[in-house]
């Protein structure tokens, strides 16, 4: 007897699912939690019992389930199995979407492929990629940004580091290079692209990489106080040059330093991993010398937590801060930069252009010269052993003499600054 929609509607069981006929195969499936479905019943060729769902009540009505159940008888008799068909489909649909995304992936562009390679790589580097989205954002993303990875040629890379290297910034050039041939390895491997265009590009073909050997002499770091005076720069700056010549520390690390990590009555400053470049925890002795120019810090960071505090609120001071401005106090001739220093050669020492890390070197030597052993220095500025079965069986800290390597330089550059006959040994 067929259905109607009272029956339909009314229709519940508190036991087994129900089973309601309508006729021709049309059954509505009813489960003790109301949900109604109907079913098309049939035998395939090989005589078992099939069953289809053709789709929810009231979704589908009593009328779209009875014009479904013909459509099925009609494919029946044309020869065509309606479950195996829908398999069929199944099955097409997915290569469809399977295909899509194939194309999908082959249309991503090359900001698209940075995102993705910054999320899941350079989010593990200290500064979280935020230099390397930098140097894309400048070079990389106003040409080559909204282009498919694809459609990439090695020539479009070239005419990028070209005009890099064209502006003077070979540096950035050769760093650049290394960057984009991680993300097009990264591409690679997820099978985003095929061929890497940075193939049989070298780093060299942009600007050869050049030890820097710049160490400031005794003379040049005698003038350096009056040199700071006329430069205009900042207390706090003038002190953290003196704590990155006294402690042979990088940039980085005075720029993020906090007051937690230093304590003055004891001489200790302690470099936690997360600042250190070679993300290993760095302890540095501080001598006399250096000692003063923290308390002078302590005075000019009033509250903050930071020893050198940033512009925002609650931040430290820029990592380039430091550099840039030494740098922008010894352009010579050049104009100077937009909102910048107009004492554009205040710091320029008989010497040539020094730099903040220059500092780091000049110290390190001023050790060697007053007889500190190398291996000492070396464990000074938090340098990895390069002889792997050294860094692996000899462990020893070697803080004694890493204290008394830090008095030796700090006792010097007190020598230096006063006003003492150079000829007294």
């Amino acid at each position: 007897m067929a259905l109607t929609d009272r029956q339909i509607q009314s229709g519940k069981t508190a036991g087994p699912d129900l089973f309601l006929n309508d006729g021709k195969g049309l059954y509505l499936r009813i489960r003790p939690s109301g949900r109604k479905n109907w079913l098309y019943r049939y035998k395939d060729p090989d005589k078992k019992t099939q069953w289809l769902d053709l789709g929810a009540y009231p979704s589908c009505s009593l009328n779209d389930a009875r014009l479904k159940t013909a459509e099925l008888k009609i494919q029946r008799i044309s020869g065509i199995d309606p479950v195996e068909e829908k398999h069929k489909n199944i099955e097409r649909i997915e290569i469809e979407k399977a295909v899509e995304k194939a194309a999908s992936r082959t249309r991503l562009t090359v900001l698209e492929l940075f995102n993705s390679w910054e999320k899941r790589e350079l989010a593990d580097r200290h500064d979280k990629g935020a230099e390397v989205r930098r140097s894309f954002q400048k070079d990389v993303f106003p040409t080559l940004g909204l282009i498919p990875v694809k459609d990439i040629k090695r020539a479009m890379v070239v005419s990028v580091l070209d005009s890099v290297v064209e502006r003077g910034a070979r540096i950035i050039a050769r760093n650049l290079l290394g960057d984009l041939r991680q993300m097009f390895g990264y591409a690679i491997t997820r099978e985003i692209m095929e061929n890497d265009p940075t193939y049989r590009l070298k780093r060299d073909d942009f600007g050869k990489k050049t030890e820097r050997e710049r160490i400031l002499t005794k003379a040049e770091i005698k003038s350096l106080p009056e040199k700071l005076r006329t430069a205009k720069l900042a207390k706090s700056s003038v002190a953290s040059i003196w704590v990155m010549l006294s402690t042979c520390c990088r940039v980085g690390e005075i720029s993020r330093a906090a007051w937690k990590d230093i304590d003055l009555d004891g001489g200790i400053w302690r470099i936690p991993p997360e600042n250190a470049k070679n993300s290993k925890a760095h302890t540095i002795y501080l001598s006399h010398f250096a000692i003063q120019q923290f308390k002078e810090l302590k005075i000019l960071s009033g509250n903050s937590r930071w020893v050198l505090p940033g512009r925002l609120p609650d931040m430290h001071v820029c990592q380039k801060s430091l550099s840039k401005q030494i740098g922008d106090r010894q352009r010579g001739d050049k104009a100077p930069m937009k909102c910048r220093s107009l004492h554009t050669n205040a710091l320029e020492l008989p010497g040539g252009k020094w730099t903040s890390h220059d500092l780091r070197r000049t110290g390190a030597t001023t050790m060697g010269i007053l007889g500190v052993r190398p291996d000492v220095i070396e464990k000074c500025l938090n340098h990895v052993e390069q002889n792997k079965l050294v860094r692996i069986y000899q462990r020893q800290k070697l803080e004694v003499e890493q204290g008394e390597a830090w008095r030796l330089l700090g006792e010097q550059l007190e020598f230096q600054l006063t006003d003492i006959n150079d000829n007294i040994i």
